[in-house]
């Protein structure tokens, strides 16, 4: 849709909403040349990632499925516990390692 300078403004609203929802550009001519309003389409952050097909080895749904029951101890108020955690150098309560 081309439009002059003097119809712009009578309706810039209604044209920028128009805009906005149809996603089609208007062209305005103002002194023999031609001005567009396009509609930018704005990015999420997510799409500035880049692509690592090769990053993930095997089946990335088998990641979802790991069972790491196994690896994983509570925290309890045993002495015990205490004891071992206080060995390990990643250790958060202070202990040496």
């Amino acid at each position: 849709m081309t439009l002059t300078a003097s119809k712009l403004r009578e309706n810039i609203y209604r044209i920028l909403d128009e805009v906005l929802e149809t996603g089609v550009p208007v062209e305005i001519e103002r002194r023999g040349r031609m001005l567009k309003i396009v509609p930018v389409e704005t990015r999420g952050r997510l799409a500035n990632l880049k692509p690592n097909p090769g990053f993930v080895i095997g089946d990335p749904e088998d990641l979802v499925h790991l069972d790491w029951s196994s690896e994983w101890k509570p925290y309890l108020d045993d002495e015990d516990d205490e004891a071992e955690l206080s060995k390990s150098p990643h250790s958060l309560r202070g202990g040496s390692g």
